[in-house]
């Protein structure tokens, strides 16, 4: 499973904005020179995730973008999904009541996708913008461990 520009690109941008700590509004194109992301890309993202009451955005002079919440109260998972990046590791579509392979029922690994696309929204649920900008987020999921075992083989 990959997660996509929207999910990447979104968390990078929120980062930036969060770590100016200040109470004004910053710009998307202060955001996106220093991020090197399109201001229009950007644009679309932030629509996004205003609508989704991720930030909250003013217009006009002096005008930006600001967290609705703080750094700390905002998970990953809230900012992924606001620009609706899908987290879920099944190829199956719910809603069609079609399979992975565009059948009836459920494909054979089905169960083992669904609980891996839980881990990974548990996960992003779990970790704030706050604790990617402290770095926090480092050996949570025992990296070093899992490096190590990869070397091994």
């Amino acid at each position: 499973m990959k997660l996509s520009a929207k999910g990447r690109y979104a968390v990078i941008a929120l980062a930036d904005l969060a770590s100016m700590k200040t109470d004004k509004p910053i710009t998307l194109a202060e955001i996106a020179d220093r991020q090197d992301i399109s201001l229009s890309y950007l644009e679309q993202l932030f629509s996004k995730m205003r609508r989704n009451g991720v930030v909250h955005g003013i217009r006009g002079p002096g005008g930006g973008y600001s967290l609705v919440r703080s750094a700390d109260q905002t998970s990953i998972a809230d900012i992924v999904l606001a620009v609706d990046e899908n987290i879920k590791a099944t190829a199956c579509r719910p809603d069609t009541g079609l399979d992975c392979k565009g059948q009836t029922g459920k494909c054979l690994a089905h169960d083992l996708w669904s609980e891996l696309g839980q881990h990974i929204y548990l996960f992003l649920n779990s970790i704030t913008l706050a604790d990617v900008l402290e770095r926090r987020v480092i050996g949570t999921a025992g990296g070093a461990r899992f490096y190590d075992m990869l070397g091994s083989k």
